[in-house]
C-alpha cells in the first residue's frame, strides 16, 4: 500500500522550522532534512534511521523494516508527530548522516 498524500502534508505541517522535504520514491517518500535522508514514509509510517546520535531521543520506540529486505529503523507513531520531540529527533538524525562525497 502507498503512502498516501494526508500523511505527508501532516508530516510537514509538524517539522516547520526544520529545512525538510519529501521526494517521492516508488508510491513511498524519502525524508530529507538538510539535504540528507534522515527517514523514509512506508506505508503511512514514519521509519527514522538508527544512529548512535539518535539513540537516546529514541528510547521505547520499536523498530521495523521500512519496505521488505531494508535494515531496522525507529517507526515514529502518529501520536508523537505534535510533539517538539519529533522536530529535534529529525534534526539530530540529519545532523549524523554524512554528507555525500
Amino acid at each position: 500500500m502507498a503512502t498516501q498524500q494526508s500523511t505527508i502534508d501532516e508530516l510537514a505541517t509538524h517539522l516547520t522550522g526544520l529545512d525538510v522535504r519529501f521526494r517521492k520514491m516508488f508510491g513511498e517518500y524519502a525524508l530529507y532534512c538538510d539535504g540528507k535522508v534522515a527517514a523514509f514514509v512506508c506505508d503511512d509510517t514514519l521509519f527514522v534511521k538508527i544512529l548512535p546520535a539518535n539513540e537516546d531521543l529514541a528510547t521505547g520506540l520499536q523498530t521495523g523494516s521500512a519496505y521488505p529486505g531494508s535494515k531496522p529503523y525507529y517507526i515514529v507513531p502518529p501520536d508523537k508527530y505534535d510533539d517538539s520531540w519529533l522536530q529535534e529527533l529529525i534534526q539530530v538524525t540529519a545532523d549524523a548522516v554524512p554528507k555525500k562525497k
